[in-house]
């Protein structure tokens, strides 16, 4: 047997593990990396958290596996924490010159994007299943399997008018999975969960309350997802009048700084402000305050599934077949005939114009209800 076991998960080669043995040599904490598999995902924030939901199948396939994630930089503190990924590397040139020295029995491209694809086709791997790219720069699927997710990004009426299959399955027929409806995995670190026990301490929220939390931003590639302003204020306001112990939250990120100050200057009572400029780490773990949170289809919608919340969800650009609210919540749904549309400018914005807030506020009344049922089982809410 040799000195050091370097097929350990432990073991790095370059300095003690955690127990900081002289050796490897009788060590019960052996962990073999088993199966050696590359995930990559480099898309939209919220998508790589949906893809989170492909980690449990992965490891049902793979039980002994070692799972490396590489993503854009932006997106690492929504992976870092992940019990289930050894480790989370950033999209660059370092990581691509590590990754391309080792060997993987599985890669797996989620994204068809080409530098994804680049990416996938240039990694060592007797399997890779997903997304390449050919001679000609072109995208394409590496197999069969792939081929439905494939066709998505070229047949409008497929994407808009006929799939019925959530993201998260089309994902595990992509990589030949076993799909059981897993949900997203977000784990708040130690650190999170203090700015989140503090923050509730400082705004006196106690275990019985309710706090209704509103995402007020979107992506600056789709600017006309996020629900306007102007109609937040509207079903704040009417919210307070009929649910004056309901707590309000804003959420989102340094693009709503001006947004949610305006929000908050424009009503006569008080509203949790919640940090905007602290960066994404911050911002996920503020919204683990809330009970329900109203948004549209946006990173804070992911961010909200992975934690668990009640969620009421107005859809207009983007399709709402393809989330899975997973029972907890309502989806509002634009009846305009041009939705969906992943239009990132549109002159007439009319799903804005014809938005139903009668909708949108009885199906936070009935979150309101079930929220309160949940957390006083003995009385009505």
């Amino acid at each position: 047997m040799e000195k050091f076991r370097k097929d350990c998960q432990l073991f790095d080669g370059y300095k003690p593990c955690y127990y900081k043995r002289e050796n490897c040599l009788g060590c019960n904490h052996y962990t073999p990396k088993g199966k050696m598999i590359l995930l990559i995902n480099l898309d939209a924030l919220g998508d790589v958290l949906m893809t989170t939901a492909s980690l449990k199948p992965i490891k049902r396939e793979y039980p002994q596996s070692t799972i490396y994630w590489v993503t854009d930089r932006s997106a690492v503190p929504l992976l870092e924490n992940n019990p289930l990924i050894y480790r989370v590397m950033p999209f660059g040139f370092e990581s691509f010159l590590i990754l391309k020295s080792m060997r993987f029995d599985l890669v797996l491209n989620a994204d068809k994007s080409l530098k994804s694809a680049a990416f996938a086709g240039e990694m060592d791997s007797g399997i890779k299943k997903g997304f390449s790219m050919n001679s000609y720069g072109v995208v394409i699927p590496f197999d069969k399997e792939a081929q439905y997710n494939y066709e998505m990004g070229l047949n409008d009426a497929l994407k808009f008018k006929q799939n019925r299959l959530t993201g998260q399955k089309i994902l595990a027929d992509t990589f030949g999975l076993d799909y059981k409806r897993d949900e997203y995995i977000l784990e708040l670190d130690e650190s999170q969960k203090r700015f989140v026990n503090n923050l509730k301490k400082r705004y006196k929220i106690k275990g019985n309350d309710v706090v209704i939390g509103f995402n007020t931003g979107c992506s600056p590639l789709y600017p006309h997802k996020k629900i306007k302003k102007e109609n937040i204020i509207k079903i704040i306001r009417r919210l307070h009048k009929d649910h004056p112990e309901i707590k309000i939250a804003l959420f989102g990120g340094k693009n709503e700084t001006f947004i949610n100050k305006t929000i908050v200057s424009s009503l006569k009572f008080n509203v949790i402000n919640t940090p905007t400029e602290e960066g994404l780490k911050t911002g996920m773990a503020a919204m683990d305050i809330a009970d329900i949170i109203v948004t549209a289809d946006t990173l804070g919608m992911h961010i909200g599934i992975a934690l668990k919340k009640e969620m009421v969800v107005w859809y207009n650009v983007s399709c709402a077949a393809e989330i899975d609210l997973y029972g907890r919540g309502e989806k509002i749904i634009s009846k305009v005939d041009c939705s969906p549309c992943w239009k990132p400018d549109c002159d007439s914005l009319v799903c804005h114009e014809t938005i139903d807030l009668e909708e949108l506020y009885h199906a936070i009344k009935r979150e309101i209800k079930k929220v309160k049922r949940d957390k006083n089982p003995d009385h009505p809410a």
